[in-house]
């Protein structure tokens, strides 16, 4: 089994020991630190798309993704019904040693421990997805967790910038597939894929399955914030 190269970096950080850098590296060739004290900001720190979606979760909460809990936490601090969800086991711990009292640590793609009536999926979390087929099974998959009248919350962005001055090559599939993988302490964590979805995509295929598709904020960086629900 791969190590669990980013519940290492969290769990570290959560311990005192922040001397070294978690990076990820990505299939067009670049290598860029990502910051772990990220998964442990305060809500003072949250940019405003994300206390937008946060101010809008509704009911049974299901926080996908949620890396070390700050907006598990702040959600229930605010007296919500909130689960987290995380594939790191090492995450889990890092999330319930900081005080997130519901804490499953499941692949969103195999879940089916309950039903929901927000689905969020923040820091680019939709992003579990992969690829394009992957998000038509993620949302697929969504349905089966939502409540009627259910919502999910996400945000992306539109990474077409990354190929503007050429210097980068365009994927030859669809340009927001993108390849990671994590390197800490020497260690890489097996590759995955992740997926940046335009808006237009977005809708392409999120309508004709069913869903109703509310852009709700941009930050004027590419990134955006959506609610999607189901049709009536």
């Amino acid at each position: 089994m791969p190590p669990d190269v980013l519940g290492h970096a969290l769990h570290d950080y959560l311990q005192g020991h922040r001397g070294d850098q978690l990076l990820t590296h990505t299939s067009f060739g670049g290598v860029e630190e990502m910051p772990v004290a990220e998964f442990f900001r305060s809500p003072v720190d949250f940019p405003e798309l994300e206390h937008i979606a946060l101010s809008l979760c509704d009911g049974r909460v299901l926080d996908v993704g949620a890396g070390a809990g700050s907006h598990a936490l702040f959600l229930q601090k605010r007296g919500m019904d909130v689960t987290a969800l995380e594939r790191s086991p090492l995450a889990g711990t890092v999330m319930r040693g900081r005080g997130v009292k519901q804490v499953i640590t499941a692949d969103i793609f195999e879940y089916s421990g309950g039903q929901y009536d927000t689905l969020l999926f923040l820091m680019n979390g939709i992003g579990v997805a992969g690829t394009l087929d992957g998000l038509t099974s993620l949302l697929n998959h969504c349905k089966t967790l939502l409540n009627p009248g259910g919502q999910l919350l996400f945000d992306s962005s539109d990474i077409a910038y990354l190929y503007a001055d050429g210097t980068v090559d365009k994927p030859a599939g669809y340009y927001g597939e993108i390849r990671y993988q994590y390197a800490y302490k020497g260690k890489r964590s097996a590759s995955f894929d992740w997926l940046f979805i335009d808006q237009d995509t977005l809708i392409s295929v999120a309508r004709p399955m069913g869903w109703v598709v509310q852009i709700l904020y941009e930050d004027g960086h590419d990134q955006y914030l959506v609610r999607m629900e189901l049709m009536a």
